[in-house]
């Protein structure tokens, strides 16, 4: 398994013949999952590595100076790399994607980006564009290499295309069930357990906080079920995702999981946060009581959708 960039500040030949397929895989959902699934193919028919070929950072940025901040990905690069290999990808390449490589004409870009690697044949969609104003597509790229270039046609799911934009209105819906259907696995946000004001504790149900990064799609507000993978376990969770209004409001959005049957110090650890169901929306209380009592019911209500 090998990570690397492709640059334009330096000529790159790696010796490793690859099939790859190409684009921005974000969520790795399961249309990118048939550029992977053709790729490895291929590779087989090649008797070559796999490798995917995506971007960094996301072309939004660098094309319509968005902020990295102000756009909604569903995986961060190192989600993406392990659901990449997990798909059969041996090697990873990420485009440093400047200004500079943005502006490159398509025939500019085969030949200095395109032209780096050792590729044995090339996999893409249907829509896949390239170039200065997207002016190169699946077509002009067939006839403009030398090594054979697959395109994959839409792939749908209940007569819609399945795409990163579709999976975020799930997650911002709460819909988790669909996007699981969309993705071919839960939608995961992965974090550092961080310090919070321990309000948890003092209501019977003491919560661990999720530093996340600021580019992911925050779900929509909210009480869910689901699990948090700490130290390589699962442990079932009750997730609330909101602004805390009854006891110290947060402007920002706070994620917090109540876990089932674990009692551990977890303070500056890495996990994965697994969204399932949704349970019900944030509601601000008169009081405390009515609070706790509140968090009981949910937490039997969440007891009952992960079977514990």
């Amino acid at each position: 398994m090998r990570i690397d960039t492709i640059s334009l500040k330096r000529v790159y030949k790696p010796k490793t013949p690859v099939v790859a397929c190409i684009g921005f895989f974000d969520g790795v959902h399961k249309g990118h999952q048939e550029l992977i699934r053709r790729t490895v193919e291929l590779a087989r028919e090649y008797n070559c590595s796999t490798a995917l070929i995506t971007f960094e950072p996301d072309p939004w940025v660098t094309i319509c100076n968005t902020l990295p901040q102000d756009l909604e990905h569903l995986t961060t690069s190192g989600q993406k790399n392990v659901l990449a290999f997990k798909y059969g990808i041996q090697n990873i390449y990420y485009l440093d994607f400047t200004k500079e490589m943005a502006a490159l004409t398509p025939a500019a870009f085969i030949q200095q980006v395109l032209g780096q690697l050792n590729l044995k044949a090339l996999v893409c969609g249907y829509d896949f564009r390239f170039g200065a104003r997207g002016e190169g597509d699946a077509q002009l790229l067939k006839r403009s290499v030398p090594f054979p270039v697959e395109v994959v046609e839409e792939i749908s799911y209940n007569g819609e295309k399945i795409s990163s934009s579709r999976i975020v209105k799930c997650v911002k819906a709460g819909d988790f069930l669909s996007a699981y259907e969309l993705l071919g696995h839960p939608f995961t946000m992965d974090g550092t357990i961080i310090t919070g004001n321990h309000i948890g504790k003092t209501l019977s149900t003491p919560t661990a906080n999720l530093g996340y990064s600021s580019e992911y799609v925050i779900p929509k507000i909210g009480v869910y079920s689901g699990h948090m993978k700490v130290r390589g376990k699962l442990f079932g969770a009750m997730i609330n995702v909101g602004h805390n209004p009854t006891v110290n409001y947060s402007r920002t959005v706070s994620i917090e999981s109540y876990l089932f049957n674990f009692n551990h110090d977890i303070y500056g650890e890495r996990v994965s946060l697994i969204f399932e169901q949704y349970v019900r929306g944030e509601r601000k209380f008169k009081n405390t009581d009515n609070l706790v009592l509140q968090l009981e019911q949910d937490k039997e209500a969440v007891r009952k959708l992960l079977g514990l």
